[in-house]
């Protein structure tokens, strides 16, 4: 039997009919408990309550009170996967588990302290590894998609996820911004057996715990490290996670407490990243993107398939950095890049670590079949580093072939890459900084990663530079107003809309494939007029 298209809705069975096809959900079950007490007398009516910080939640039930629990510390269930003959059923009662939750429930409401137990029900309830659920297709296998993973929220959001699933699959784009669920944003090594059960128990407390700015997962760590960790760990970096990345968000001083201290107002981090952002505006700032997306497009139609699938000009000569955007049809931004022309049949995009399953399962799908290209994640193949700020290129001179005269703006114009000598090894220099300021973004093969980031900070010590974290990039970006794709921009915001029609270059050479995806609706908006605009305000 076969159909164009399977949506898999196999809840904490999912990731078994996944494995049918080759494909991975990641998402574990937990055991669930909540307890049902007897009637009791003259109950009212009572709102459903949740109560965070005690993790618990009560709803009155037919003149009886339910009582149950999103503990911090749940207990995962099915390690060994889900039994075949398993359906529905309870699982054995832990009231040693579940007494601290009854303890704090009798004296928030005291009639439970008499009120006899009718039943206590513990049962799996299977948990994403960030407490999102997944819509949409695989990646990797066009036709299959997935409406699993709910977390308990299940009955709340199926009417929106049914409603926007169908409208996916129908138009071949989501009706509105839905990244925050896509399936897209899983990483493959996120199905581990052994990481499903550290993180799904922590995923469940955190349904009922407080979200704080900046949180970082506690469990589960440590998965996919920079070339350079341990350098970074030993200059005291704090680490935060993404798409299972460990990166230096900021650099603690020394007898500082390397972590987080969370709240709703400044965190503990607030000065130390204040002293980076200031070194890259006023100095120079040494920071590790080793994370972010690398995809390589190689082949003898790679020109014209780029210039079909992203709005910039692609047709420039070796050497040169375009920054652009993928757009869909409405003129939405799907992707914010930099495309460097590595040679006449190959570019380089770099992209958001969080993005790079997004965005090489957009350039392979769009890519016209006839299209002699071939997308490849090469993520993992190069350490990266920006090296910025006003004194950035007496950071660079002792490390870089050919010293002060090679980094000049004769030789080395913005918007430009070279292959130059770095330290005792090689490495490719990009003229390009998120941070706003002069600066150069440096990769060297992973294997010379460590010796190239020595080299670098011996030669930047001369200068006083600081090593940075993502805090400080992210305040520098925004203060020079670039833009960042999940935050500032999304699919559903219009490139035109969003102060970026200086990227969009509507006249470009005509693809061989015909006019780059989104062309049609910014010439529409051009032509009527731009009905609002993303802005800054600069607060005094």
């Amino acid at each position: 039997m076969q159909a164009e298209a399977v949506v898999n809705c196999g809840g904490m069975w999912a990731p078994q009919i996944a494995k049918m096809t080759g494909a991975g959900v990641p998402l574990h079950a937990c055991e669930h408990f909540y307890i049902v007490t007897e009637p009791i007398e003259n109950l009212p009516q009572v709102p459903s309550v949740r109560v965070p910080d005690e993790c618990a939640y009560y709803k009155e039930d037919a003149g009886k009170m339910l009582l149950g629990a999103f503990e911090r510390n749940a207990k995962p269930w099915g390690m060994d996967g889900i039994p075949d003959d398993f359906c529905f059923d309870q699982l054995p009662e832990d009231f040693e588990h579940f007494q601290p939750i009854l303890e704090m429930g009798v004296a928030r409401m005291p009639a439970l302290s008499t009120a006899g137990i009718h039943s206590f029900f513990n049962g799996p309830e299977s948990f994403t590894p960030d407490d999102r659920y997944y819509l949409g297709e695989f990646p990797e296998h066009p036709g299959l998609w997935v409406a699993a993973g709910f977390n308990s929220i299940g009955i709340s959001s199926s009417g929106g996820a049914g409603h926007a699933l169908a409208q996916w699959m129908q138009d071949g784009e989501p009706p509105f911004d839905l990244w925050e669920v896509d399936i897209r944003r899983a990483q493959p090594f996120q199905c581990s057996a052994r990481y499903l059960r550290a993180r799904a128990p922590e995923a469940l407390g955190l349904l009922y715990d407080d979200h704080f700015p900046h949180r970082q997962p506690r469990t589960a760590r440590g998965i996919r490290r920079s070339p350079v960790h341990m350098h970074l760990e030993n200059l005291g970096a704090v680490f935060g996670e993404t798409a299972g990345w460990e990166r230096a968000n900021w650099f603690a001083r020394e007898g500082q407490e390397r972590a987080y201290q969370l709240s709703w107002r400044r965190q503990n981090w607030f000065d130390n990243a204040r002293e980076e952002h200031m070194a890259a505006r006023e100095g120079a700032g040494i920071f590790d993107l080793s994370s972010f997306g690398k995809i390589r497009a190689e082949g003898p139609d790679a020109e014209d398939a780029l210039q079909f699938l992203l709005a910039g000009d692609m047709r420039v000569p070796p050497g040169r950095i375009v920054y652009a955007q993928m757009l869909n049809r409405r003129g939405g931004v799907e992707a914010d890049v930099t495309v460097s022309r590595l040679s006449d049949e190959s570019f380089l995009i770099i992209t958001p670590a969080a993005t790079v399953r997004r965005d090489l399962w957009r350039l392979r799908r769009l890519c016209p079949p006839e299209a002699r290209c071939v997308f490849s994640d090469v993520t993992s193949a190069e350490g990266a580093f920006l090296a910025t700020g006003p004194k950035s290129r007496e950071a660079l001179r002792e490390v870089v072939g050919g010293g002060a005269a090679a980094l000049s703006g004769e030789s080395f114009p913005f918007g430009a890459w070279r292959e130059v000598e770095f330290g005792m090894g090689g490495a490719r220099l990009h003229r390009v900084s998120y941070a706003g300021e002069l600066g150069w973004e440096i990769y060297a093969p992973t294997e010379q990663a460590a010796a190239a980031f020595e080299a670098l900070a011996e030669s930047a010590a001369a200068v006083g530079a600081k090593f940075c974290g993502m805090h400080a990039l992210d305040s520098c970006r925004i203060e020079k107003a670039f833009r960042h794709f999940g935050h500032d921009i999304t699919d559903e915001d219009h490139i035109l809309e969003a102060g970026m029609g200086f990227a969009v270059k509507t006249e470009k050479t005509r693809s061989r494939f015909g006019d780059f995806i989104g062309r049609d609706a910014v010439l529409a908006m051009r032509e009527k007029g731009v009905p609002r605009r993303l802005l800054q305000f600069r607060l005094r």
